[in-house]
């Protein structure tokens, strides 16, 4: 294809359908977890990837969402040379994610902003797969992890695997704001604290 010359719209869009099979697998998703958090059917999302139900705009936005990625990455429109990350945030139980990175699957990084939770809010540890790490940019975090209970200061940072039961409040005043990045496949994060005494904390 020449410089400046406008792609057929035709192959545009049948490189949709192998486009969204792979945002999907990266994902680790099945047709069956997408259908519930698109509302589209299995059965359209399976013709979608095979090519063979033409992608609408109507289809397409709620499958950006569920793969956090701009609708442009869907159809394949050429870069722009801009290397910086244009996200929308994302509201999600009452706290406020950032999204950092641009490419589904593997790790993810998020500006996070949590309000001061509720006074007496009894805690509701949960366990999923991947690893998570985080560093507190301002404010004050409580984590729960197993039968540890701490808070982080500015300039603190923890990791764990999220097999291990935990939970996350913010003890207030002030909203606080962390850095996270957090591997879906468990992909453990090459960013790690070296333990002063060689055996990590315990407190």
């Amino acid at each position: 294809m020449a410089s400046g010359e406008m792609p057929d719209l035709d192959d545009v869009l049948l490189a949709v359908g192998p486009r969204l099979r792979a945002l999907r697998r990266r994902r680790g998703a099945t047709l069956a977890q997408l259908a519930a958090s698109t509302g589209i059917s299995v059965s359209t999302l399976s013709r979608l990837e095979s090519g063979q139900r033409r992608p609408t705009l109507e289809l397409l936005l709620p499958l950006a969402r569920a793969h956090q990625v701009q609708l442009d990455e869907l159809v394949g429109a050429p870069p722009t040379g801009d290397p910086r990350i244009h996200s929308r945030p994302i509201i999600r139980h009452g706290s406020t994610f950032i999204p950092l990175t641009r490419r589904p699957g593997g790790l993810q990084a998020f500006k996070q902003i949590m309000p001061p939770g509720p006074p007496g809010r009894e805690p509701d540890l949960k366990v999923h797969e991947g690893y998570d790490w985080f560093y507190v940019l301002s404010g004050r975090l409580r984590l729960q992890l197993g039968d540890q209970d701490l808070i982080l200061k500015s300039g603190e940072a923890a990791e764990f695997d999220c097999h291990i039961p935990h939970w996350f409040s913010n003890p207030g005043p002030e909203p606080v704001e962390i850095l996270t990045i957090f591997g879906p496949q468990g992909e453990r994060v090459h960013v790690r604290a070296r333990p002063t005494n060689g055996k990590g904390h315990d407190d």
